[in-house]
């Protein structure tokens, strides 16, 4: 009696195996990301000696195109690259709606002039 069961059992696992792997190989693909490329984003300060801030963003997110990253991922890098003056101004900001806004103004690409996005100019 016990080996009949086992043998059901062993039949319904080899079924459920065969369903999971049906659904991996309809399913998307598996995304690698590459962290690696976190090297080539400049570190930005907001001091007038950092790389300007366009070149901050395009380095991120021509990065992030290759690396394939996600926004949640870029938003990290940022706040990962970020030094000196404004790395103080992010670590400053305590409420988590005006850190989301500054994470707002950080991936906003702007046409316009982009010294009021400095951490020194920034109005809360």
């Amino acid at each position: 009696m016990t080996d009949a069961r086992l043998q059901a059992e062993l039949a319904e696992s080899k079924i459920e195996i065969q369903r999971l792997r049906e659904r991996l190989s309809v399913g998307t693909p598996t995304v690698h990301k590459d962290l690696s490329l976190i090297s080539l984003v400049p570190k930005w300060s907001g001091l007038e000696s950092a790389v300007p801030l366009e070149e901050f963003f395009d380095s991120i997110e021509s990065s992030a195109q290759i690396g394939m990253w996600d926004e949640i991922d870029r938003l990290r890098i940022a706040t990962l690259r970020l030094t000196d003056a404004a790395k103080m101004f992010y670590m400053g900001v305590q409420n988590s709606t005006k850190k989301t806004q500054i994470g707002r103004i950080l991936r906003a690409h702007s046409g316009g002039d982009l010294e009021i996005y400095t951490p020194t100019n920034i109005i809360l």
